[in-house]
């Protein structure tokens, strides 16, 4: 029986967002900006001002569902995710599956791993490997100690022992990494379920390192990602015999960029007189070909993509970090079989 707070739809709380920046002192006191993205009781309406993303100048991409400033929800302790952005990319990355995160109750943060960001190229592949499952950990330090502050708006809060993290290609890597191990830095031993999307696996994880694995893994990808086969996903499904339980949804026809914001944000520099023959003298040229590939009418729908993104990604947190096993109802072959006819869906449990 499908759960009464359905995976298909947002959840019932509103969601607040806020941005920040946190220094680790620990680091050189590395800079790691951040949004975060979390449960309120606060009702909008539609007068309500709705978060804006910055993309240019004045110019940003209005959310529909996000507000920001709206106090915590006191409801109960909630789970943490972290997100980690793709290798370049901007944390703001993936709005729409933040946003329904936190409307089913979780509270969802992103850093921009500095160094490595669309506006910061300065370090190697290797050093930004060895720097992103430190930049998850330190965020989840960061915001278990405002779970201990009194006063502070996530005072008791959070619950600690519920701690997840997904990410997007080298994120995505990176998520896995945060319990395989990543660039040669260990596990993070509270990260309880992962979810890595178009993840870079190749050349990244031993065998030896994916079978240490036990905590839950959903894989999400598209067939048609040229930068990021879905072979990757493949290989770490066959490679985890030792975790829980590995869930991998492939979607037919979409690529790498179907699961980020890429088409919101170009329809907005549109929209704002910001043609495409504009981008790159904006620094924008790196949406060309992503743009024309994900956003176009012949591209399989980005809208589809990212409504099976969101869906998979509630149950999957939902089951694996709050144990509510009705979820489980997402999560079987004969929901994807007759709801998902774009999915190809399999997974495996140790019995």
């Amino acid at each position: 029986m499908e759960p009464a707070e359905a995976a298909t739809q947002l959840g019932t709380f509103s969601v607040g967002h806020r941005r920040g920046g946190l220094f680790d002192a620990a680091r050189d006191n590395r800079s790691l900006p951040y949004d975060v993205w979390y449960p309120s009781d606060m009702a909008l309406d539609d007068d309500s001002e709705r978060t804006r993303y910055p993309l240019l100048g004045p110019i940003g991409l209005d959310s529909e569902v996000a507000a920001d400033d709206l106090p915590v929800s006191k409801a109960r302790a909630f789970p943490l995710l972290v997100f980690s952005h793709g290798f370049g990319g901007v944390n703001f990355q993936s709005i729409r599956l933040m946003e329904f995160l936190a409307s089913h109750g979780f509270v969802v943060v992103s850093a921009e791993h500095t160094g490595n960001t669309s506006s910061d190229f300065s370090d190697t592949i290797e050093q930004a490997g060895r720097r992103r499952v430190p930049d998850v950990s330190f965020m989840i330090d960061s915001f278990l100690a405002m779970n201990d502050i009194q006063g502070d708006d996530f005072f008791e809060r959070l619950d600690p022992t519920l701690i997840g993290v997904l990410g997007h290609s080298f994120g995505g890597g990176t998520a896995l990494g945060t319990v395989a191990g990543f660039y040669d830095v260990p596990p993070d031993e509270r990260v309880r379920a992962v979810m890595p999307i178009s993840a870079t696996v190749f050349d990244r994880f031993t065998d030896s390192a994916l079978a240490s694995v036990s905590e839950p893994v959903l894989f999400l990808g598209g067939t048609e990602d040229v930068s990021v086969p879905i072979e990757n996903h493949d290989y770490a499904f066959d490679a985890l015999t030792g975790a829980e339980v590995v869930y991998q949804v492939d979607i037919t026809g979409a690529g790498h960029e179907h699961f980020a914001a890429i088409c919101d944000i170009g329809n907005t520099l549109i929209d704002n007189g910001l043609g495409q023959d504009t981008w790159p003298s904006i620094g924008a040229e790196a949406l060309l070909r992503p743009y024309e590939n994900t956003c176009s009418e012949s591209a399989f729908p980005i809208a589809v993509a990212q409504r099976i993104q969101n869906t998979y990604a509630v149950a999957f947190f939902r089951r694996h970090l709050l144990g509510e096993s009705e979820y489980d109802f997402y999560l079987r072959e004969p929901w994807s079989l007759e709801n998902e006819p774009d999915v190809v869906y399999r997974s495996k449990s140790i019995e």
